[in-house]
């Protein structure tokens, strides 16, 4: 008797795929404007802090229920120090930030993440030796940061907040170095898993420092504006639940060349919204910055998929790309590194 081979899955609707891509485009890039109207009557590291305590317990919850395995303590370990660098140093900063940088203008620093992802990857110990196309781009988009943020440093008409755009350099480099190090540790054969339990550990960083900062003493919840306050609700099931589920299942159904492509529209949205909607200023230095930043940002994206596959490729940043991988049995701490 011949063995019946298992049809394939269906090829997923034009339409699943597009309103997909829809999330990750529009929602992802309007969490920007959205952040800067939670912390208008919220502290921000609370607000953000709440914000991945409500989506990381809801997803933790849902994905035990539907039989995702107990996390040893190794696993919570390394998924927590992960969920610290992306989560808590990095969004929280972004968050931190906003109170004195415009909304798009943050969300053209955080698309340098995709540089220090090339960088730190041929950094690492046995890491991938950017190809020439790649170097270029990081050139250009270095180049890019430096007329952003060099030329206000210098000059007395400051247009660029220097400190926090240092700030948010600072945590586009630690969501990098986040997303490296998190292929290497152990974590949770389940991806929506590790992304709740990373969630859980950034919203927990996040309140300490609330709390130790002062914040706590500034929160006047009677005083929170009902903007604010939808912010905040639109961010816990739009940015991080709405956003994860599209990108994770993007990840399995199209090429990562293909939704990567969100590192560079993700600003553009940002950028429109916040000039559209809160009435954001933007100079032709911003401008001319930003174009050069996102063509560096699309020469890494181009290079990393003609990179032939069995090289390990640095994706653009992440905190739940490895949902494009086969789950992989938790490996010791000290293995990869």
């Amino acid at each position: 008797m011949i063995p019946s081979i298992p049809a394939p899955p269906p090829r997923p609707s034009r339409l699943r795929i597009a309103l997909a891509f829809a999330a990750i485009y529009l929602v992802w890039g309007s969490t920007y404007l959205a952040i800067r109207y939670a912390i208008d009557s919220i502290p921000p590291f609370l607000m953000a802090g709440a914000r991945f305590l409500v989506a990381g317990g809801a997803l933790y919850l849902w994905a035990r229920l539907t039989g995702a395995e107990r996390p040893s303590k190794a696993v919570w370990g390394a998924t927590a120090l992960t969920g610290v660098m992306m989560l808590a140093a990095g969004n929280g900063s972004v968050t931190w930030s906003e109170q004195r940088i415009p909304s798009g203008l943050a969300a053209l620093f955080v698309a340098s993440v995709a540089l220090w992802m090339v960088l730190l990857e041929f950094l690492r110990k046995n890491g991938t030796r950017p190809t020439r196309l790649s170097i270029v781009g990081l050139l250009l988009g270095f180049g890019g940061v430096a007329l952003l943020v060099g030329p206000a440093a210098l000059s007395n008409a400051r247009d660029v907040d220097v400190f926090a755009s240092l700030v948010l350099i600072g945590a586009s480099l630690s969501w990098a170095a986040g997303s490296i190090y998190s292929r290497v540790l152990p974590r949770p054969s389940s991806a929506a898993l590790g992304s709740a339990m990373q969630m859980l550990a950034g919203g927990v960083a996040l309140s300490i420092v609330g709390v130790s900062s002062g914040e706590l003493a500034e929160l006047d919840l009677g005083g929170i504006t009902t903007r604010s306050a939808l912010s905040l609700a639109y961010l816990i099931v739009f940015g991080s639940l709405v956003g994860f589920t599209a990108y994770a299942w993007l990840l399995r159904v199209c090429t990562p060349a293909a939704v990567a492509t969100y590192a560079y529209v993700n600003p553009m949205v940002a950028m429109l919204l916040g000039w559209l909607v809160a009435g954001e200023q933007f100079t032709p230095r911003m401008i001319v910055a930003a174009a050069i930043i996102l063509s560096g940002v699309a020469l890494i994206n181009r290079a990393s998929s003609s990179r032939p596959a069995r090289e390990p490729i640095p994706r653009l940043p992440a905190a739940l790309d490895r949902a494009a991988s086969p789950p992989e049995r938790p490996r010791k701490a000290a293995a990869g590194r």
